[in-house]
């Protein structure tokens, strides 16, 4: 009997909802596309009708990602153990917790409406087993390792599993206020980024420093045994008891203060992030040789925020602890909605687990797209001028552009799911241009000028330009540029201008090649997404180059764009140069005359 399952992650941060038959994945979105607000912690209300209507508004069970009696077991243990200091934990998260998290399953049916499922209850599933599910059960792999890494669950920041055809095992299990994710947050803090916003920002800082106070962390922060379970010494946090994640002693141990957002990085923030990653993929490489020694799998999956570390993610292909590797593309706590759903949907029913060669999740393509009719109507709503052209001609039309260096934004099919633009809600650019990288993040990104930018490349010429034995389908990997295309090694010494830093060209691909001559690499497939794949044969055609920059369509501090609307307000308040929807491309010189009624870098929060 066929059943569908309604996976719902909501009120901690990046809200979603999934929908899935019978284990194959239906939809999923997170609520932030939206309702336009940067990882929106409310209940997924939009995501969920989304979910709904790709079902037929047909759901036989509802799940939530988290056990909410578990983490108020683990808050109410928190307020124990910090007493009496526990009056701002209390003040700042009593109504979070009992009004809001023990009452999930009324807010949720209040939202869900005529369509919940008559005589069922809300099911909940552990936080950390809806990771477990979300990495092994779309993977390619009959039987692998799971590892998922984050700041907090219920009780759980880590957790080692084995995944065996339907069946998921948890074997180890890392409890707070022990948390790799929140450690590194800390430093995210310190260098003046947003917790859960900044942390991509910290790794990309990183390879512009040097790891000078990593022994330093070592000896003072964390403990980190052979197994790579660890132990935080929080006489230098404060995360247990307040608002902010570290206390005074943490400056001191650097001397240093912390950074103020949109202040100038300096030189020993630089070193701090490099110190705080190179601790980190520490610990995450002890952890997968021990995930490979107590399974006994050659493959391993991974699913949590850390999994989102693309550096680390790197650094285990590369060292060969397993044969093969599979990263959950919405890795953060919006996947949690399609790992609750496809545990429910496996271990409520006699349904075997059926193995995709490639992967079970369609590409992340699997938000909602618009059609030729609803984008024309939009566009004429808009008073935009636009061009229709066919698919035998877009494609040639849109390489021409990017190859005279125009920086072109793609809205096009099912948006994606995870914080990752695949080429259906991107920005792309011509990675042979050396300014490109100064270009977009200055004058479309309105972002921080050191923030590298991934290159997409033809999944047949991968190896033509990277040292990548693999597909990289969903850009959670770093790989080196080849030598054969790298230019002279440039010695930054105690170079602090950034713009002059990331001016020097490294490759041939000076766009994608980062400071320390690595890329976060997009491999892309024809099957996978013939559109976007037949831009990328036509601009190789053109220039000899079988890869793109590729980033997301967005701006800072904006979520990726949705719907054609949001396409066309981006490309507005930008300096992009054209805006391709589905078969309609437009011209940014032949648009008319662009006014905001509202200043929307205050709404953003940009300088």
């Amino acid at each position: 009997m066929s059943k569908t399952i309604l996976g719902i992650s909501a009120l901690y941060h990046d809200s979603a909802a999934a929908v899935v038959r019978d284990g194959e994945i239906l939809a999923a979105a997170q609520e932030e596309r939206f309702t336009r607000k940067k990882a929106d912690a409310s209940i997924p209300e939009n995501a969920i009708r989304f979910c709904l209507d790709s079902a037929g508004h047909k759901i036989d069970q509802v799940v939530y990602y988290d056990d909410p009696f578990l983490t108020l077991d683990r808050w109410l243990s928190n307020c124990v153990m910090v007493s009496p200091n526990n009056e701002q934990l209390i003040d700042r998260s009593f109504d979070r917790m009992v009004s809001d998290r023990l009452w999930i399953h009324e807010k949720l049916k209040q939202v869900v409406g005529e369509d919940w499922p008559a005589g069922t209850d809300l099911l909940v599933c552990e936080h950390h087993v809806s990771h477990a599910a979300s990495a092994f059960y779309p993977s390619p792999f009959e039987e692998a390792a799971i590892l998922t890494m984050d700041g907090v669950g219920e009780w759980a920041t880590t957790t080692i599993g084995k995944g065996k055809g339907k069946d998921i095992q948890i074997l180890e299990q890392i409890n707070y206020p022990d948390s790799l994710g929140l450690l590194y947050s800390a430093f995210t803090y310190f260098c003046g980024f947003k917790v859960n916003f900044g942390e991509y920002k910290l790794m990309g800082l990183a390879p512009y420093g040097k790891p000078i106070y990593a022994d330093l962390i070592r000896e003072k922060l964390i403990k980190i045994e052979e197994n790579g379970h660890f132990h935080l010494n929080q006489e230098y946090f404060s995360y247990m008891y307040d608002d902010c994640i570290v206390g005074e002693r943490f400056g001191e141990l650097f001397g240093m203060k912390k950074r103020e957002p949109e202040t100038f990085i300096t030189r020993e923030y630089m070193d701090l992030a490099a110190s705080i990653q190179l601790v980190t993929e520490e610990v995450v490489m002890k952890l997968a040789r021990h995930a490979r020694e107590i399974t006994g799998c050659n493959h391993l999956t991974l699913a949590g925020g850390i999994a989102l570390n693309c550096v680390a993610n790197g650094r285990i292909l590369r060292e060969k602890i397993f044969d093969g590797l599979w990263i959950q593309p919405a890795a953060g706590d919006a996947g949690g909605a399609l790992g609750c759903a496809l545990y429910a949907s496996y271990k409520s029913s006699d349904l075997e687990r059926r193995v995709n060669e490639r992967d079970s999740q369609k590409g992340s393509y699997l938000g909602p797209e618009y059609s030729n009719e609803q984008i024309e109507k939009t566009l004429k709503e808009l008073g935009a001028v636009y061009h229709y052209y066919e698919k035998d001609q877009i494609y040639e039309k849109i390489a021409e552009y990017l190859a005279g260096d125009k920086v072109v934004g793609l809205s096009q099919g099912p948006m994606e799911y995870g914080p990752r633009a695949l080429g259906n809600r991107s920005i792309l650019a011509n990675p042979m241009s050396s300014e490109m990288q100064s270009k977009l993040n200055l004058k479309i990104k309105f972002r921080e000028s050191f923030r590298p930018f991934a290159p997409a490349v033809l999944s047949e010429r991968r190896e033509d330009y990277f040292d990548l034995k693999c597909d990289s389908p969903y850009m959670l990997l770093t790989a080196p540029v080849k030598e054969e295309i790298r230019c002279k090694e440039t010695d930054n010494g105690d170079e602090e201008d950034m713009i002059r830093i990331i001016n020097q060209k490294r490759s041939s691909l000076p766009a994608i090649t980062h400071v320390d001559y690595s890329a976060r690499v997009q491999t892309v497939h024809p099957d996978t997404n013939p559109y976007f794949y037949g831009v990328m044969k036509e601009f190789e055609k053109l220039t000899g180059c079988g890869a793109l920059v590729n980033t997301s369509f967005n701006v800072r501090g904006e979520p990726i764009v949705c719907t054609p609307k949001d396409s066309w307000l981006c490309f507005m308040r930008t300096k992009m140069d054209v805006l391709v929807l589905e078969n309609y491309i437009l011209l940014k010189e032949e648009q008319p005359e662009w006014k905001e009624d509202q200043d929307w870098r205050e709404i953003y929060e940009l300088d």
